[in-house]
Formats: structure tokens, sequence, C-alpha cells
């Protein structure tokens, strides 16, 4: 059995069958981690959707911003797109939904010394924390319809970039659903920056804003903590983080990395697609 970690696939389907084939992958016996946005932009979202789907016993998910928005364009209240219209006008849409929203935010595996959320865990959680608040949001987005619909609503109003126990309920679970899906920079006073997108400089890093997994006082992690959703960033691997999104759907490469060895092992695929940032 081997187990892989992927960056994000964002239905960039081909290139996405493409690279399982290079590493030989079959779900029968190794396992697949998905480091989140799964869908949209890419040139079949429906297609990955359904063939993660079949192959979901032999995979383990983190959701992404990508993901979530989705979710929300099933409940009407984001915008839908063309690349995903395709999943929502299906009809298997429901049930794809359902299970999207038993997915998790957060993946912890001991044994392999490693964890994953889509865009890191906030400088302000230790691990305790971040599984604790994970489950707290997962907890809100497998309840009822009627209750998700409400709770994500007030999630799309604007983001919470400070930690606060002190923060009302909707304030607090904002901060921990932005933290683990849109987070890419932070302050020197742990303050997240969800404005910065590119590549770190050093002109950012003298302004004070610096990559989370960089944060002055950042709690200690005790696992390799693997993330997706910076394309700007690139591969990236140190001690401490192991980044997975390469910009497949921005012509560059889809990413994945063996896990189960002394380090893990890089395999990549030239994508095909040619969005523009």
């Amino acid at each position: 059995m081997s187990v892989w970690a992927i960056g994000d696939i964002q239905g960039c389907y081909s290139s996405f069958m493409k690279l399982l084939k290079k590493i030989d992958f079959n779900p029968e016996k190794d396992r697949l981690w998905i480091a989140g946005d799964l869908v949209n932009r890419g040139e079949d979202s429906l297609a990955t959707l359904e063939y993660l789907y079949s192959i979901r016993d032999s995979i383990e998910i983190v959701l992404g911003n990508h993901d979530i928005a989705l979710i929300a364009s099933y409940y009407g209240i984001k915008k839908s797109n063309p690349t995903i219209d395709p999943i929502l006008n299906s009809s298997k849409a429901k049930k794809l939904i359902d299970w999207l929203r038993g997915q998790k935010f957060l993946h912890i595996d001991y044994t392999l010394g490693y964890c994953m959320a889509h865009a890191g865990i906030s400088p302000e959680f230790d691990l305790g924390m971040a599984l604790r608040y994970s489950k707290r949001i997962e907890e809100h987005l497998r309840a009822d319809e009627k209750d998700v619909k409400v709770w994500l609503k007030k999630m799309f109003k604007g983001g919470i970039d400070r930690f606060d126990r002190d923060a009302n309920n909707i304030d607090i679970d904002k901060y921990i659903i932005s933290s683990f899906t849109r987070m890419r920079y932070c302050h020197n006073d742990s303050r997240l920056d969800f404005e910065q997108k590119g590549k770190p400089t050093d002109k950012l890093r003298k302004r004070g804003i610096k990559p989370w997994f960089e944060c002055k006082n950042r709690k200690e992690i005790e696992l390799k903590i693997i993330f997706g959703h910076w394309s700007t960033l690139g591969f990236y691997s140190d001690e401490n983080v192991l980044a997975l999104d390469t910009g497949c759907l921005w012509g560059g490469q889809l990413t994945v990395a063996k896990l189960d060895s002394n380090k893990p092992n890089i395999v990549q695929l030239e994508c095909s697609a040619t969005l523009k940032p």
C-alpha cells in the first residue's frame, strides 16, 4: 500500500487521471489525501467529483474555499459559474453535495507524522485547538439543510482576521473557516492578511507580512502540515510544512507526494490549463 497526497485539482480531470496513472495509483490498495479545492475553473469538475466519490473509501479529503463555494452555490447563497453548473444540474447533485458536506477541514495521521488542511493551520492554534475547532465547523456543515443555509450565509458576510475567544460564535466560526480555507499571510501580531495572494517577498517581510508558517509566535504543531491553496507559492517543503498547490489550473503542474517513505517522494505532471491568475 502507498499513501499519496495531492494538491488542488480544481476540476482538472484529465491531468488528474494522467497523474494517477503515472504513480500507478490503485484505489483497492492505495490511499490518496486531497488538500482541498477539488472543483471549479478546470475543464471537468463534475467528472472529478464523480470519480472521487466512486473511490471515496480510498481517499481523505479536506475542504477548500472552492468546495465551500460550490456548496453555497447549491443552496443559492453564491452565484454559480459555467465550470460548476454541470455539478449543480446533475441528477447526482444532492448526493455529491451531501457527501462533500460530510468531509473534514483537518485530517491527522499520527503514525505517518502528517496532518492536512487546505490553507494550513492558524498560527494561533496548536494541534488540539485546530482539531477541536475543525470539528466545530464540520458539525455546522453537516447539520440539516435549513441550518446549513443560515450558517453559510453568515460565513460569507466578511472574514475575520484575528482570533478572539471572547468574540461571538459567528465571528469565531468565521475566523476558523477563513483560516482553514483562505489563509496565506500573517502580520507580526498574528493577524491574518487575506489580501496578499502573490509569492512571498523580502519586501513583504520588511512590512511585517509573512507566510503564516513563518509567523512570529506561531504555536508549535508536532506534525508536518500538508496544505494547498497557494499556487503562487508553489511547491515548498521544510521540516514543518509541505505545500502542494503548484498551479495546475494556471498552466503549472499537478503535484503528489508519497507520504509513507523516509521523506516525501514528489511526482509532478505538467498541465495544459492556461488560465491567467
